[in-house]
């Protein structure tokens, strides 16, 4: 309900920019060309957390991104999803790019080569076209969270930047298969060892989720902001151990858990129609024989400044 009023006050009412306060206007040219103007690099806290996979980022987490961040977080600013998804499509369009270059090649279930955004020279590193839909997995956040928010700020932009990377040429869906399964505490006021600790063994896939992630599907680990690494780290274990308990189930005998949890059935009641569409719990679930253990790899829309990549000209 807050969400759906958050929606339409937005429509109604003018606002100031959530990054920099400019009049009447969600969000300014200025602050626009800010997450648009990045350029999508390679982030590695200090220290890295064992089992981070490579991450891609779009901007540094300071001045108007980290306001346009936490307005659409915490003070549900929801217009504002459309320009983050889009900046966190080009930081997943970074990450599969380097990931072929690092193969040598498409990899398989690859179809050939499509350019990245506009279509056009010059528009964003050449990604693959694969015949299986990209997986975008949101990091879940708290359940409290989520209640005291009205919304769901990451999976919102994972559906923006999906809708993003169809739009370019690359098949993408979301897949919220990630889900909490203990409690964990705010991690605002812990350090980089307290926030593994906090986290460790604390996600789980969701039941209807495992057949989803085997057979070699591409998948993109999804979040707004990376700070230690704990929480992505913390995910891809997640994602990791369900494909290979997937292996050994189609080559010793044990059976793929094939029904749709509660929280799938509710995934599709949820949200707007076209985010219903879009979410992958709508597709009928398969068995994934043959599956294989593949690192994914992450996108976030900003990082601290010290973890990002030189640019090298």
């Amino acid at each position: 309900m807050r969400g759906w009023w958050q929606d339409l006050t937005d429509l109604v009412l003018p606002a100031d920019c959530a990054g920099c306060a400019a009049p009447r206007t969600a969000l300014c040219p200025r602050c626009r060309a800010t997450l648009d103007g990045g350029v999508a690099r390679r982030a590695r806290p200090v220290p890295e957390p064992a089992g981070l996979p490579v991450v891609h980022a779009v901007a540094p987490y300071a001045a108007e991104v980290r306001a346009l961040l936490l307005a659409h977080k915490e003070r549900g600013a929801l217009a504002l999803a459309g320009a983050l998804g889009v900046a966190l499509a080009r930081a997943v369009r970074a990450g599969l790019a380097e990931g072929v270059e690092d193969a040598g090649g498409l990899g398989p279930g690859a179809s050939g080569l499509g350019l990245g955004a506009g279509g056009g020279a010059g528009a964003g590193p050449v990604v693959p076209t694969w015949r299986e839909p990209l997986l975008l997995v949101p990091v879940p956040s708290a359940r409290w969270a989520v209640r005291a928010r009205g919304h769901d700020p990451v999976r919102r932009m994972a559906l923006a930047a999906a809708r993003e990377l169809r739009r370019t040429g690359t098949p993408a869906r979301v897949a919220a298969v990630l889900r909490q399964r203990r409690a964990v505490a705010d991690q605002a006021g812990l350090d980089a060892p307290g926030r593994l600790a906090n986290l460790a063994g604390a996600l789980e896939v969701t039941a209807g989720g495992a057949p989803l992630l085997g057979d070699g599907r591409r998948v993109v680990l999804v979040d707004d902001l990376m700070t230690t690494g704990a929480s992505l780290a913390e995910a891809a274990r997640a994602l990791r151990e369900t494909v290979v308990s997937g292996v050994s189930g189609a080559n010793g005998g044990r059976a793929v858990y094939r029904a749709i949890t509660r929280e799938g059935r509710e995934e599709r009641r949820i949200g707007s129609e076209q985010e219903r569409t879009e979410s992958v719990h709508s597709a009928p679930e398969k068995a994934v024989p043959n599956a294989r253990a593949r690192m994914p790899r992450a996108a976030v829309i900003a990082a601290p400044a010290d973890s990002l990549e030189i640019i090298r000209n």
